[in-house]
């Protein structure tokens, strides 16, 4: 079968690979519809960051090269022993977490905080960038009817916002900032619709991810190319924000995103870094702010399919373009690197 792996920073090669088979406790999944993420992006651009490279994964044993893609839907192709959760034909998605299952986090549910977190289609166990890719049942969600899989390929992004704003202190009627509109950003900004945020200000240089944020439920929106993002929010909100997120991985926007904050605000940071960000502590001590890191989901993939059958982070709106394996770097890759007006390309492996 075909298959898009790592193999270094700039090197993602489409190659002939083994077909995989389902063994005990394992589901196969024929991919439908698989999106290219942010994290996929600083792998192909500057990484590696969860691609293990030296020593094999602690969970999935392996080592680059290896087959990419983590935001996908299918259908059930095969099951193995002991699978009980799906049966051959179901349409799932996969929520991509590889845990141990023994450190203190995933003794305590909190499995998105292993100590040797990774990610099936990021650390290795196969990915959704490939005709067929085999997963642990643990990982798969049967899909609700009326669901696309295109929608399915959306479902683990937008775990992702929704985790995010779950877990930030935002109630019903407070304000939000979002830092960066790129996909993740996008459906933050959907999230804190569904939480109920009676005003969202989007930041962003690309003025097309900006007109996009707007339909998406921004009440407001800033260049920070034409003005002071931190001096127009501190103005429109009569001195900040209760919750700022970070979604763009700059550094410099990280401080921006915590002064944009009201006295004891919350800053949330989402993003995946490529390097360090300096801030002022002061700025957050004097305040009495908070700052707070999230990694990926927990727990959250039937809420955010409830949330689309609801009309939440639907595909229509967010999918700017679709393309085939084969042309996975040339119209993927760089041209999310190249073309900022891009939000999600979705990959059908075929």
């Amino acid at each position: 079968m075909k298959a898009a792996r790592w193999h270094n920073a700039r090197d993602i090669r489409v190659e002939e690979v083994e077909e995989p088979k389902a063994g005990k406790g394992k589901v196969k999944i024929k991919v439908e519809w698989a999106g290219i993420c942010g994290s996929d992006l600083h792998e192909y651009a500057a990484g590696p960051i969860f691609v293990p490279v030296k020593d094999p994964h602690p969970v999935s044993k392996d080592v680059a090269p290896i087959i990419m893609g983590h935001e996908f839907s299918g259908r059930v192709v095969e099951v193995g022993e002991g699978v009980t959760k799906v049966k051959v034909g179901d349409p799932v998605v996969v929520e991509p977490i590889l845990r141990c299952g023994e450190c203190s986090a995933c003794k305590k549910g909190k499995y998105n905080l292993c100590e040797h977190l990774g990610f099936h289609g990021l650390s290795g166990g196969g990915g959704g960038f490939s005709e067929y890719t085999v997963v642990d049942e643990y990982m798969v969600h049967k899909m609700p009817e009326g669901l696309s899989f295109e929608q399915g390929a959306l479902v683990e992004p937008a775990a992702v916002a929704l985790h995010a704003v779950r877990s930030s202190k935002i109630k019903p009627g407070d304000k939000a900032a979002v830092f960066g509109t790129g996909p993740i950003g996008l459906l933050v900004i959907e999230a804190l619709k569904a939480a109920g945020a009676s005003e969202i200000y989007a930041v962003e240089v690309s003025k097309e991810r900006l007109q996009k944020a707007k339909e998406l439920g921004a009440t407001s929106v800033i260049n920070p190319k034409e003005e002071d993002p931190v001096q127009k929010i501190r103005e429109l909100t009569d001195g900040g924000v209760d919750v700022a997120f970070e979604v763009t991985g700059v550094p410099a926007v990280l401080q921006q995103a915590i002064d944009s904050t009201t006295f004891e605000g919350e800053t949330i940071i989402v993003s995946i870094w490529e390097k360090e960000a300096n801030l002022q502590p002061n700025n957050i001590v004097l305040k009495e702010r908070n700052v707070k890191g999230v990694i990926a989901y927990r727990d959250i993939f039937p809420a955010v399919m409830e949330l689309m059958k609801r009309g939440y982070f639907q595909a229509e709106k967010l999918v700017t373009k679709r393309i085939k394996l084969d042309d996975i770097v040339t119209e993927g890759f760089e041209t999310l690197i190249k073309e900022k007006n891009q939000v999600k390309i979705l990959v059908k492996p075929e």
